[in-house]
């Protein structure tokens, strides 16, 4: 029986629990990309707080791929020694931690970008800030080489593994969504050409870093856009790369596009609206032999426990309530076992924008309340 509690291994990384702080943008790097002592300090807090696995922000691959400020970068030898002290700090406490590797695509824009943003095709969709250039072959061939390159970077400088981030429409998502991708070569048209970029991102990646290496991917379920990936071809996707021997499937959904239903829901506040990725997850997982990990809306033990248990699924992944309790994960294992205290309003990002570093402004208020009362 899956234990929430239970150690595991991934392709040779063992991890104490079954619980994943999934990816999240923190604003907490330089202008350039390089990362801060303050990232390094909040991801020691994750680990010394039980977090069995810890994926970093999404880090672009080549500057081109930048979307949000703040935003980690793994496109230059420069950030060699602070990419170690970030990896030494989780290490230090006992954690693990995994680089996720992105290239936003269509979703940045050209101020951020450097120049007109690349995409699968030149469509103007609601996802996209403004019209992207269609990428040529020697584009694809330039960023599948930096997805490779942003792999041995964070395996040399002491990462644990990387996920490759295909979801939530950035550009390892546009090549596999029909509404994005309406390329009429090799990698456009039926799903096995969509997933052709996805799978020669995730071959350089492997030849980098080599086989003992756990190479991890974060996979939409389904964009919950009409006319995007929906879960038939996720699940064709998660086969090939099944085949292909990934070592783990986080499955999410939703993009920027989504409405109610993109990857970052607000509300959450019954049993009724937590796991709203379980359901894609357990298809996958049915078509799978690798872990499958999910995310989305985990606030309850009762409510883990079932998609460990009834759905089958192999890890949990959650980021706000982290934000809100480093030591959430502590607090389950040492008896209190009440639900995550986060209350999804999303206000922890603006603090990314504003101040350099996202945090629970929630918390912040509540602990401004309780000093004035002393």
């Amino acid at each position: 029986m899956k234990e929430m509690f239970n150690q595991t291994t991934i392709n040779g990384m063992t991890l104490g629990n079954r619980f994943v702080r999934s990816a999240t943008w923190e604003g907490m790097c330089e202008n350039d990309g390089r990362p801060t002592p303050k990232l390094s300090s909040c991801y020691s807090d994750l680990a010394a707080g039980g977090v069995g696995l810890i994926i970093t922000g999404y880090t672009f691959v080549r500057p081109d791929g930048k979307q949000m400020p703040g935003k980690m970068g793994i496109h230059t030898d420069d950030f060699a020694s602070d990419m170690r002290a970030l990896a030494g700090a989780v290490h230090s406490k006992g954690g693990r931690i995994c680089m996720q590797l992105v290239h936003a695509g269509g979703q940045t824009t050209a101020k951020v970008a450097g120049r007109r943003p690349l995409a699968p095709s030149a469509v103007k969709v609601d996802q996209f800030p403004e019209e992207p250039q269609a990428m040529s072959q020697s584009d694809i061939d330039g960023i599948v080489a930096a997805f490779g390159e942003g792999a041995w970077r964070a395996k040399e400088y002491g990462f644990d593994a990387v996920q490759l981030h295909a979801a939530h429409g950035y550009l390892i998502n546009q090549f596999l969504s029909p509404l994005t991708n309406r390329r009429t070569d090799g990698y456009g048209g039926p799903v096995e050409n969509r997933c052709r970029f996805l799978l020669e991102v995730y071959r350089r990646v492997r030849a980098e870093v080599g086989p003992d290496f756990p190479v991890l991917v974060k996979l939409n379920g389904s964009d919950n856009l009409e006319g995007g990936l929906d879960v038939q071809d996720a699940v064709h996707a998660a086969r090939l790369l099944d085949k292909e021997k990934i070592d783990a499937i986080e499955v999410s959904g939703g993009t920027s596009a989504s409405g109610n239903k993109g990857p970052v829901r607000t509300k959450i506040d019954n049993p009724e609206k937590e796991a709203y990725n379980a359901g894609l997850a357990g298809e996958i997982r049915k078509a799978v032999s690798c872990p499958v990990m999910v995310v989305g809306g985990f606030r309850t033990l009762d409510v883990i426990n079932r998609a460990l248990a009834g759905d089958g699924i192999d890890y949990i992944a959650m980021s706000r309530p982290f934000i809100r309790e480093p030591r959430l994960i502590k607090r389950w294992q040492e008896g209190d076992r009440s639900p995550a205290r986060c209350i999804s309003c999303n206000g922890c990002f603006r603090p990314g924008l504003k101040e350099g570093g996202i945090y629970c402004v929630v918390e912040k208020k509540e602990a401004e309340e309780r000093e004035k009362k002393r």
